[in-house]
C-alpha cells in the first residue's frame, strides 16, 4: 500500500520537498488510511501535515466522526482544524451532495489559506474513479468528463492532490484491517439515495460479476487516457483562445478543428463563469448553432447566468444583469 502510494506520487508529482499538506479526513476509511500513509512517508518527503475536518451535520451522530478525528490527530500529534456547518439549512438548488461538495471545498480553501498549505490531499481512491467515469458515461459525458477525478487539480491558487486514486477500496480495508486501524462508517453510503451509491451497489458488481472482472480498472484505466488527451487538447485550445482576446473571433475560430472548437467554447464559458459546471452537451451544440446558422445579435442563454451574444465578428460571453 505505502509503496504503491509512493508511486502515485512520484508518478503524478504531487508532492515537492518541504511542502505543507492539509489533509482531508472525513474519519471514513479513505481518508483515515491517505493520513496514516502520508504520517508514514512525511519523513523521507520532507514534509509536514495539518489535518482537515467538516462536520456536516447531515446525521445525528456526525460530531463522533469530528471527536474521532481530533482524537487520531493527538494520537499521531498532529495539528487538526475542524468546523461544522448545517448543510441542510443553506441548501437551495442543487442536490443536498453537491452542496456539501462545494462546503468541503470551500472550507478546505480556507483552511489552506490560513495554515499556508501548500498541497491539499483527499482520500479518493480508484473505485471512486471508476464509479465517476461509469456515473459521467450514464449522465452523458465528452473526453473532459471521461477524464473522472485528476490525480492533481489547481483550484484557486491551491492544488488538489489525491495520493490513493491507484489503490482499490479492498485494498484500503486490507491495510487498515491488518494495521488494525479504526475508522467509522457512514452508512448512508450503503444506501440508493444518490446515482453514485446506485453505481457502488449494484450496477459496478453486476458489471464486474457477468461482464468483466477488471472493470474498475478499466474504468480507471479510460480515465488516465481522456485525461493525457485532453491535457494535450485543451492547451492547444488556450493558446488559440489566447491569441483570440477576451472574444471568440470567429473568422480564426471557423479554422480550427471542430474539437478544439468546442474546447475553445468550454474555456471562454469558464474564463466567465469561473467552471463549467452544469455545461452540457446541449449548450455546446446551442453555440455551435448559435455561430453557424443564426443570425447576427442573436443570443443563447447558458445556466448560471451567462448568455453568449453573436456579433458581426465575434461571439461575446457576459454575466446576465
Amino acid at each position: 500500500m505505502i509503496d504503491k502510494v509512493r508511486k502515485t506520487i512520484k508518478k503524478y508529482r504531487l508532492i515537492d520537498k518541504n511542502d505543507k499538506v492539509l489533509v482531508g479526513v472525513s474519519a471514513g476509511p479513505d481518508s483515515v488510511t491517505l493520513l496514516y500513509v502520508l504520517n508514514a512517508i512525511k519523513k523521507e518527503l520532507k514534509i509536514s501535515l495539518h489535518i482537515a475536518h467538516l462536520d456536516h451535520m447531515l446525521r445525528d451522530d456526525s460530531c463522533k466522526d469530528r471527536e474521532f478525528v481530533e482524537l487520531l490527530g493527538k494520537k499521531l500529534n498532529l495539528p487538526v482544524t475542524a468546523a461544522r456547518i448545517n448543510v441542510k439549512k443553506i441548501s437551495g438548488r442543487g442536490s443536498l451532495e453537491e452542496i456539501a461538495r462545494n462546503a468541503r471545498f470551500k472550507f478546505f480553501l480556507k483552511v489552506a489559506k490560513t495554515v499556508k498549505a501548500d498541497k491539499i490531499a483527499l482520500g479518493h481512491n480508484l473505485d471512486d474513479q471508476a464509479e465517476t467515469v461509469l456515473m459521467r458515461i450514464i449522465r452523458g459525458a465528452g473526453l473532459y468528463g471521461l477524464c473522472g477525478i485528476s490525480p492533481y487539480r489547481d483550484i484557486f491558487g491551491y492544488t488538489f492532490i489525491r495520493p490513493l486514486i491507484e489503490v482499490t477500496r479492498k485494498e484500503i480495508e486490507a491495510f487498515l484491517k491488518r494495521k488494525g486501524i479504526t475508522s467509522r462508517i457512514d452508512y448512508s453510503n450503503y444506501e440508493d439515495i444518490y446515482l453514485r451509491n446506485k453505481i457502488r451497489n449494484n450496477l459496478l458488481p453486476l458489471l464486474k460479476r457477468q461482464y468483466n472482472s477488471n472493470i474498475k480498472e478499466i474504468l480507471s484505466n479510460i480515465a488516465e487516457s481522456a485525461s493525457l488527451d485532453y491535457d494535450y487538447l485543451n492547451s492547444v485550445a488556450q493558446k488559440a483562445l489566447k491569441r483570440m482576446g477576451n472574444r471568440i473571433v470567429l473568422d480564426k475560430f471557423l479554422r480550427l478543428h471542430p474539437a478544439i472548437q468546442r474546447l475553445v467554447l468550454r474555456l471562454a464559458i469558464a474564463k466567465v463563469k469561473g467552471d463549467m459546471r452544469k455545461i452540457t452537451f446541449q449548450h455546446i451544440r446551442e453555440l455551435e448553432s448559435l455561430i453557424f446558422q443564426r443570425p447576427v445579435n442573436s443570443i443563447v442563454d447558458l445556466p448560471k447566468g451567462i448568455s453568449a451574444i453573436k456579433k458581426k465578428k465575434y461571439l461575446h460571453f457576459y454575466l446576465r444583469k
